[in-house]
């Protein structure tokens, strides 16, 4: 089968496009036929937190396609089915934090960015009709952290005001669509222009410059709920605009690790400041009963050919995309 591969040094010039062994699927496994893949963040980052001569592994965690062959033991799935991959490994119930064993398909174990992957079939759910395969494929890891920050930690009503730090991310825009399909009122922001037209354009109630003073800009709002990932470049900004006894949820962290917190301004304000990565099997079959209600949509910002891989990582390490970037896998037409 074909499959985009790491090799050796950390980097993405140690990626290739190349054959790999197609394996049958073991007890409880499900062999997927991929159609669509989606990028992420996670697969950027991990081609450069790889050791030195690492052995090769398939890069990716999102996909849907086709069941091909099952393994012995599998219930509530069979060959034919049209599938999304949950890549959410060994976390089945809603938690306060995922389990001791919990996993992210794709580095360390062989990903999604191959013709054919093998996963546990508590792995599968059934594709949403209403999703094209290029929207299946690109769904999964972000719209299941998106709903997590939002619903689980988060715990969103629809009265309340959400801000969006940092528009344009797939999970930024699977939690504005999401806020905004139970009512709420989103704020989002970017120093892009051009982003901020297209967060409007999918129902965003206000988009302000990432550089301006969010402090004037937002007087008269009241910001129930901040999810964040972008960090240390507008935390301060962040920590201005929220109000007393209000939530951030962090999910990534784009512009470094390290940020300073005012303790007498967190106790005297009562905020909640809250962690959140992936989640559950659980919270991932809540996820798509979310989007089915609401006919939800990925935002696709391009498509690439499986063979042009490394093209679409380049287009996601300018940055300048806005949503998902999804790869067509195989020479079948979608």
């Amino acid at each position: 089968m074909k499959a985009f591969v790491h090799k050796g040094k950390p980097g993405i010039e140690n990626t290739y496009f190349t054959d790999m062994e197609e394996l049958e699927p073991k007890k409880e496994e499900v062999k997927v036929r991929i159609k669509t893949a989606g990028l992420n963040h996670r697969d950027l980052l991990n081609l450069h937190r790889r050791k030195e001569d690492s052995e090769p592994v398939v890069i990716g965690s999102d996909a849907a396609g086709i069941i091909v062959a099952i393994g012995e033991g599998v219930e509530n799935v069979k060959v034919g089915d049209e599938v999304i991959i949950n890549p959410s490994l060994k976390w089945s119930i809603k938690s306060d934090a995922p389990p001791s064993e919990f996993e992210i398909l794709g580095v360390p174990s062989h990903g999604t960015f191959a013709e054919f992957i093998n996963v546990p079939f508590q792995n599968v759910e059934l594709k949403p009709k209403h999703l094209s395969w290029e929207e299946a494929g690109v769904l999964p890891l972000a719209a299941l952290t998106a709903y997590r920050a939002l619903f689980t930690r988060g715990k969103v009503k629809p009265e309340q005001t959400i801000l969006i730090p940092g528009i344009g991310s797939g999970v930024a825009t699977f939690v504005l669509l999401m806020a905004k399909a139970i009512g709420a009122r989103v704020i989002v922001s970017s120093r892009s222009e051009e982003k901020m037209n297209r967060a409007l354009d999918l129902g965003a109630d206000l988009a302000i410059n990432s550089k301006s003073d969010w402090k004037e800009e937002l007087k008269n709002e009241k910001i129930d709920l901040i999810i964040d990932s972008v960090g240390p470049a507008t935390w301060d900004k962040v920590m201005d605009v929220i109000q007393d006894g209000g939530t951030v949820v962090c999910f990534g962290a784009t512009t470094g690790e390290d940020i300073h917190i005012n303790l007498k301004s967190l106790y005297f304000g009562q905020y909640n400041i809250l962690g959140t990565t992936m989640g559950s099997r659980e919270e991932f079959k809540e996820m798509l009963q979310l989007v089915e209600k609401y006919q939800l949509r990925p935002v696709i910002d391009e498509v690439f050919l499986h063979s042009d891989t490394l093209y679409a990582f380049k287009r996601m390490s300018e940055g300048e995309q806005f949503g998902k970037i999804a790869l067509q896998i195989g020479e079948q037409s979608i």
